[in-house]
């Protein structure tokens, strides 16, 4: 596998919900080794586009491929944190029963975690400084320690892609300090992280790649190319004066 070939291949990606189209035409290249972020308006087709890129959703035009192979061969490869609002919360498992979840694309569903995948949920669960929380039910944590839970599974599954939708959304500024931190290891560590985000005030310092939607691509590539006040004028349909653009400070 080349080094040159993009984590992420996107082809003429077209979705729409009836006659409402949700993704128009998208065609990018998201390279590998990046922290790159996904930012647009409400509407713009983020999560959706999230869904093709994990096979949850199939296109009605258009293709994806994951390291230069069809999604279906890399999917060990990727690991998933979802946003927290689609999660059922209630469901009554324990800190540590979610995150040995990461482990079941090695072990398999019917097989039971050996003693090293259990230290290994335990070291993730410390990476996010939650290995206290381990035997508390799920449902019984702040809405930030539930995120660093999922990102604890997703480290657990020691991928080479990692997908996050919103991560940041309805945690406290601790748990994002530590998230952003983690994510930035892992891109130094050489893992692709790709995160739809909301906050625009925190683009600069928390990313290095970014890709601009609004049912069309507005733009994708680094950071200084892409965050510029006419691509966040294009995808937001206004002016936004309030947002510094790239500075080359991060």
């Amino acid at each position: 596998m080349k080094q040159t070939t993009p984590a992420i291949a996107l082809r003429h990606v077209t979705v729409t919900y009836g006659d409402v189209p949700a993704l128009w035409n998208i065609t990018a290249d998201i390279p590998r080794h990046v922290l790159g972020g996904i930012v647009g308006p409400n509407g713009a087709g983020k999560t959706t586009l999230v869904k093709v890129i994990l096979g949850l959703l199939s296109p009605i035009s258009g293709g994806v491929t994951l390291f230069g192979d069809a999604r279906g061969k890399q999917r060990h490869t990727v690991a998933y944190v979802p946003q927290r609002r689609s999660v059922d919360w209630d469901f009554p498992v324990t800190v540590f029963d979610v995150v040995i979840m990461g482990c079941y694309h090695r072990v398999g569903w019917f097989s039971w975690p050996n003693h090293d995948e259990y230290e290994r949920a335990y070291q993730a669960l410390d990476q996010v400084d939650m290995q206290s929380h381990a035997h508390r039910p799920i449902s019984e944590l702040s809405g930030g320690q539930q995120q660093r839970v999922f990102l604890a599974r997703a480290l657990l599954q020691d991928a080479d892609l990692y997908v996050l939708d919103e991560p940041f959304v309805g945690v406290d500024k601790k748990s994002e300090a530590t998230i952003i931190h983690i994510l930035k290891q892992l891109r130094a560590s050489g893992k692709t992280l790709l995160v739809v985000h909301h906050d625009l005030h925190t683009v600069q310092s928390y990313f290095d790649w970014l890709m601009m939607l609004n049912v069309d691509l507005v733009a994708a590539g680094p950071l200084e190319q892409v965050f510029t006040k006419e691509n966040l004028a294009t995808a937001y349909e206004t002016t936004m004066d309030i947002i510094t653009p790239y500075t080359g400070v991060s």
